[in-house]
Parts: structure tokens; sequence; C-alpha cells
């Protein structure tokens, strides 16, 4: 059985990547309303903060969904490398805590 105050950190922890998922999604249809527009992009450096903050679900639906950031490797590579930072903050905050 998980401890109150646990169950209360994993339900905060899944309501803000839920949040900035949707938030980091709608950043990557924008910039691909942009793209296809020919209208001012949000930066790269803007999307990846976004993934590393939460949101990395988020933007890996948007990249599957929309097809947008998929070729570009040197993107791609620092996707992942976001994505790998971030779950490895979330494990060591976790069992800093618990």
């Amino acid at each position: 059985m998980i401890a109150p105050d646990a169950a209360l950190t994993w339900l905060w922890l899944a309501s803000f990547y839920g949040v900035a998922s949707v938030a980091c999604f709608i950043a990557y249809a924008l910039d691909k309303s942009a793209a296809i527009d020919r209208r001012s992009r949000i930066p790269e450096r803007t999307l990846l903060l976004m993934g590393l903050l939460c949101g990395w679900p988020g933007g890996l639906l948007a990249q599957r969904l929309l097809r947008h950031k998929t070729v570009k490797t040197s993107f791609q590579l620092a996707y992942w490398c976001t994505v790998a930072l971030n779950v490895a903050g979330i494990w060591w905050l976790m069992h800093a805590l618990f």
C-alpha cells in the first residue's frame, strides 16, 4: 500500500505531467502551423525546454500525430536527451523523497 503522502505526490506529479504535456502539444501544433504558413516559429530551444519540464509525453504525441520535428536528427537527439534527463531527475526526486 502506498502511504498517503506518496499517493498525493504521485497524483500531483501526474497532474503536472498532464498539464505540461498539453501545453507542449499545443506549442508543437502552433509551430507546425507557423511552419506551414511561413510565419514566425517557436524556437527549438523552447520546445526542448517544455519537454524537459515534464511536457515530453505531449511533445512525443505531437511529433507522431502532427509529423512535426521527426526528421531533423539534431532535434531528435536533443529531444531524447531531455527525455532521459527528465526521467532521471524524476527518479532521483522520488527516491530522495521516499
